[in-house]
């Protein structure tokens, strides 16, 4: 083995069927252009075993195949986890309880959580949301605020390791913030 062969780091992305297409794929190709290895997770109970179905806008979208099945991942394999909203991705993963445990426990490492769109009701779910100032797409304004979090319009807010942004015209600056806080400069980012 080579000493100098780098480290992949890796990421997840937790979602199941009906994640809003440009909030799981957008970030992955991003982080995958930084360099980073993306795992798609999703529970064991999905439409199709092995692969999950989109939502895009307002029908299904594509199909993307899932790299583990949440009950078979281990929090400490990732540098960051990544939650997609949608409307019915994070409603159907609110009552999963394997995925709300890891999304807790993700929680309990410090490391970078980025929840976008909807995505931020499941950190409600985890216990994550209370004393954050958060963002997210405005109907969730209240049950964040209900849930203890300081809520905010804004393209994206990071309050330490949770970032959480609004829809996907914010993609960019959603991704830009996991990228800081995985302590990736923008030489690296271009490099890779």
């Amino acid at each position: 083995m080579n000493d100098k062969t780098p480290v992949r780091r890796k990421i997840a992305i937790l979602a199941t069927d009906g994640f809003e297409q440009d909030e799981l794929l957008g970030p992955r190709q991003l982080l995958e252009q930084a360099g980073l290895e993306v795992e798609v997770l999703a529970p064991a109970k999905t439409a199709k075993p092995g692969e999950i179905k989109a939502w895009k806008f307002t029908d299904w979208g594509e199909t993307v195949r899932v790299d583990r099945k949440v009950d078979d991942a281990k929090v400490q394999d990732y540098e960051a986890l990544v939650l997609p909203g949608g409307q019915i991705n994070p409603d159907k993963l609110r009552l999963e309880p394997r995925a709300i445990d890891f999304i807790r426990a993700f929680g309990q490492t410090g490391r970078p959580i980025a929840a976008i769109c909807h995505g931020p009701w499941t950190l409600i779910d985890a216990g994550l949301a209370k004393g954050k100032r958060m963002t997210s797409w405005p109907s969730l304004k209240n049950d964040l605020s209900n849930a203890g979090a300081q809520w905010a319009d804004a393209e994206v807010i990071v309050d330490g390791p949770i970032i959480t942004s609004r829809k996907p015209d914010d993609i960019p600056a959603f991704v830009d913030a996991l990228i800081k806080q995985l302590g990736i400069d923008s030489k690296q980012k271009k490099a890779a």
